[in-house]
Parts: structure tokens; C-alpha cells; sequence
């Protein structure tokens, strides 16, 4: 049987000095949720850190704030006597001080029995929970509790899963998505346009461009210094919303070329996946340098510039000039060999999303 795993004092100095690899990190949070002894090593670690005196003065002016006196520097716990109250009634000893931990070297103040009550205010009646109070409980439907049985709660997971999946599956671009293949299934079929096949393939490699550089970042997502900040933020949450785009317009876009009418020597429906992958690894890889948005509208642009000129042309050699991005193994394995090097170069910068657009 495998012996419980627990943080190590190396373990915990590395992560108080922010030196802990990102995996490390994530599980020591973890765990430290559910380990006492762990969280008091690590919360030990980090207040003998460069981040103990900045704690011990924040400690200091919250119980400033309260009306304590902070614990002495020779270690004397601060202040839990009893104290009377404006109506001349004595109280009992305020545990709010012992609740607090205090810096190292100094004593720990026992926590009273009633450690969850909170000071009165000067006049006011007490009213406190007592211990043994039943707790209330929450019927089907309240506050809280799950309503609808069994699917209601799985509607209410995929709810959470969808809303999780980025802000690109809940606004605008969905809708953009459906409105491209639709509007190219009607020039086709019934204004009879017969360059739509030509048109939709050219545009389908954008789309992802586009979802990407509304997935991530604080002009996108209004909780995005708060997800960033998550063990699962950065290049995690990132990849995971760019897998929920590609899910969404890969069979999209695919099923609507495959529904347009077939042009004799002219690329099949999913000859824009390589191109499509390589570009949007492109802007995950640029996005490290100068964040999502600014890389997508710069590959966008570039790609709209490469395929204006065929699009605008005459009918046949515009279709024979879009092809030539697509069709054939040369363009096909050139589209993989620069998805591979986008992919190492992600690889290789993906630490800087940790700290992506903290400052700019």
C-alpha cells in the first residue's frame, strides 16, 4: 500500500519563495486543503519568507481594526481578557486575536469554545449561535440545494461545462460560425453561386482565429483575473478553450463544405484542418509575446491579404488560386511541418501565459 503523500519542508520553502515547478504547486494546494499539518508547514514557510513581514503588518492592522493589540514582540499573545461593554455588562474574552496566527516565534493563543462569534459593537445585544443549534435544512429547490432531481443537476453540470468552455460558445461567434456555413449552403444551392465552395474554404481557416481571440484575456472574459489566477488558469485554461472552439467549427465548417456542390479539381471539404490547426497554434504561440487578441487579428489579416487576390478574381482562376494553399501533399505537409513548430514553440513559452496580460 502506498504511503500517504504529504508536503516536505523543501517542498513548502520552494513554493513560499515561488520556486516550486507548476505542477508541484498545483498539488500542494490541493492538498493542503484537506492537511492540516501540511497547511500549517507551508503557512510556517511562507511567513519566514520575504512575504512574513508584509503578513505579520497586514495581522498587525487587522487587529488594529478590531480593537486588539497586536501580539509583542517578545511573544505575548495579544489581548483575549475580558473587556466591559458600553452597558456595563461584562463580556466574555474576545477571540477574534486568537483566531489569528501569529508570526513566527511568537505563542499561539488558545481559540475559545466560542471562537465563531464576532465582537459585539459598543451597545449592541449579543446574540450568539449556540453550539448545539440544529442546522436548518435545505429543501429541493432553496438556496443551495439542487433542484429538478437527477436532470437538473445534469443540465446544471453541462451549464457549468458550457459556461467554463470560454466566452466564444456563449456570445457572438457561434452565431458567426453558423451564419458563414449557412450563408455559403445559400449561394450555393439557391442563388446558385459557384464559387461559395471556394469562398467557404478560404474563410474557414479565420473562424478558429476568431474564437481564440475571444476566449481568452481581460477583454474577453470579465472574471479573467480570477481564473488566471487558478492552478487550472494560463495555458490550461487557454488550450481548453481552443479545443472548445475547434469542437464546435471543425464539424461545423466541415459538414457545410461537404454539402456545397463538388468543382472538378478542387479540394475536398476537410483540406482547410491543417491550415486551420497551423494557424490557430500560430496565434497561441504569437499570443505569448504580445497576448490572443493582437495575434489573431495579425494572422487573420495576413491571411486575408494571401487569399483577397484569388477571391477577387475571375471565377476560375480564383478557385484554382485558393486550391493551391490547399490541395496536394506539398501544401498539406508544409501546413503540418509549421503546425509541429508552432506547437514546439508553445511548448517552449508556456510559462509566459502564467503572467500573460498583467501588464498591458
Amino acid at each position: 500500500m502506498t504511503a500517504p503523500w504529504h508536503v516536505s519542508g523543501p517542498l513548502a520553502r520552494r513554493y513560499a519563495a515561488g520556486a516550486a515547478p507548476e505542477t508541484d504547486a498545483w498539488s500542494l494546494e490541493k492538498h493542503v486543503e484537506s492537511c492540516a499539518p501540511c497547511a500549517s508547514r507551508v503557512s510556517a514557510a511562507v511567513r519566514a519568507g520575504t512575504a512574513g513581514p508584509a503578513l505579520a503588518a497586514v495581522r498587525a492592522d487587522l487587529l488594529t481594526s478590531l480593537g486588539h493589540a497586536p501580539a509583542t514582540a517578545g511573544g505575548s499573545p495579544a489581548d483575549t481578557t475580558a473587556h466591559p461593554t458600553a452597558d456595563g455588562r461584562a463580556a466574555r474574552p474576545d477571540p477574534v486575536a486568537a483566531r489569528i496566527p501569529l508570526t513566527p516565534g511568537t505563542a499561539h493563543s488558545p481559540v475559545e469554545p466560542d471562537a465563531g462569534r464576532l465582537p459585539a459593537a459598543p451597545g449592541a445585544a449579543r446574540s450568539p449561535v449556540e453550539p448545539d443549534a440544529t442546522p436548518v435544512a435545505l429543501t429541493p429547490g432553496a438556496h443551495g440545494a439542487p433542484a429538478g432531481g437527477p436532470l437538473g443537476r445534469v443540465v446544471g453540470r453541462w451549464a457549468r461545462i458550457g459556461w467554463a468552455a470560454g466566452p466564444a460558445l456563449r456570445g457572438a461567434w457561434v452565431v458567426a460560425v453558423a451564419l458563414v456555413v449557412g450563408g455559403a449552403f445559400a449561394l450555393a444551392h439557391g442563388a446558385g453561386f459557384r464559387g461559395a465552395r471556394s469562398w467557404l474554404l478560404a474563410v474557414s481557416p479565420l473562424l478558429p482565429l476568431a474564437g481564440v481571440a475571444v476566449s481568452y484575456g481581460r477583454h474577453a472574459d470579465p472574471l479573467h483575473e480570477i481564473t488566471a489566477a487558478t492552478p487550472s488558469g494560463g495555458l490550461r485554461l487557454l488550450l481548453t478553450r481552443t479545443a472548445a472552439v475547434l469542437a464546435v467549427c471543425v464539424p461545423l465548417l466541415t459538414a457545410g463544405g461537404a454539402l456545397l456542390p463538388p468543382v472538378a479539381g478542387f479540394p475536398g471539404a476537410a483540406a482547410w484542418l491543417l491550415p486551420g490547426l497551423a494557424l490557430t497554434l500560430a496565434a497561441l504561440a504569437l499570443g505569448s509575446f504580445v497576448g490572443c487578441r493582437a495575434s489573431a487579428a495579425t494572422l487573420g489579416g495576413g491571411w486575408l491579404l494571401a487569399v483577397a487576390g484569388p477571391l477577387l478574381g475571375p471565377q476560375g482562376q480564383g478557385a484554382a488560386g485558393i486550391a493551391r494553399y490547399f490541395a496536394g501533399p506539398a501544401a498539406q505537409g508544409a501546413w503540418a511541418a509549421a503546425a509541429l513548430a508552432c506547437a514546439a514553440l508553445l511548448a517552449l513559452r508556456r510559462r509566459s501565459f502564467d503572467h500573460l496580460e498583467t501588464y498591458r
